[in-house]
């Protein structure tokens, strides 16, 4: 019977400490995760709304990358006619 006390007495002192600060740092990481996911679904709303007009800013991207290419291609020509050959 004094076995049973020293048992319950260690379970008590020494168990069930441990497992609470344990759990303690369980329940901080999940705080810590459940703020940052809150974080990534205000901002990524927020992004969300910045990103509906990219198709109007891409048909106007890809005039002004014909407009470069055409330019980089007679840059090109004329670079190679000052250059002698091989």
């Amino acid at each position: 019977m004094v076995l049973w006390w020293i048992g319950n007495a260690l379970l008590l002192f020494v168990v069930l400490p441990v497992v609470i600060a344990l759990l303690n740092r369980v329940l901080a990481a999940v705080e810590r995760i459940r703020a940052a996911a809150d974080d990534l679904l205000v901002h990524g709303v927020e992004l969300v709304g910045e990103v509906d007009g990219v198709p109007e800013l891409l048909a106007t991207t890809d005039a002004t990358v014909e407009q470069i290419a055409v330019g980089a291609t007679r840059y090109a020509g004329s670079v190679a006619a000052l250059l002698p050959a091989k």
